[in-house]
């Protein structure tokens, strides 16, 4: 069992493919919203290792999958045509998520109480219970708290 995939450092960066396309998994991202296992377990189950099984389903029904991860800690691109981080142009939009994080999508530089600087992409999730142990992102613990807002 890789190590990494319990406690992430703040930048690891998994991949995974099936030739068509590569999964991007950012675990230190991950809000634990479950919806990829639960909704794609031929896929994504946290049980088994590697814990993304490229070959469970179609590509188009992995992408699916993907695009609904709420953090954004899941990605993809379409080996094809691999994208860069600078490549992503987003409008910036912030949304409270009921009861979780503050979503913020576009290309955000955050920097941490160290005055550590990180640019994010896409979908940043940011901590508003105040019991996150990776501020300023969210790390799911609203949901083991019970947090309200």
């Amino acid at each position: 069992m890789n190590q990494s995939e319990h406690s992430p450092a703040p930048d690891v960066t998994k991949t995974y493919t099936n030739g068509e396309v590569t999964v991007v998994w950012k675990p230190a991202v991950c809000i634990h919203s479950k919806m990829c296992w639960t909704q794609l377990a031929e896929v994504f189950n946290p049980r088994i290792r590697p814990w993304v099984n490229m070959d469970g389903a179609t590509t188009q029904r992995i992408v699916e999958q993907v695009d609904r991860c709420p953090s954004k800690a899941l990605s993809y691109y379409r080996n094809e045509e691999p994208i860069k981080p600078d490549d992503i142009q987003a409008e910036s939009i912030v949304e409270p998520l009921p009861n979780g994080p503050l979503l913020v999508y576009g290309n955000l530089r955050v920097k941490d109480a160290s005055g550590h600087e990180t640019q994010k992409n896409k979908v940043t999730a940011f901590c508003r219970c105040g019991g996150s142990s990776n501020k300023p992102y969210c790390d799911g613990t609203h949901v083991k708290n019970g947090f309200v807002g």
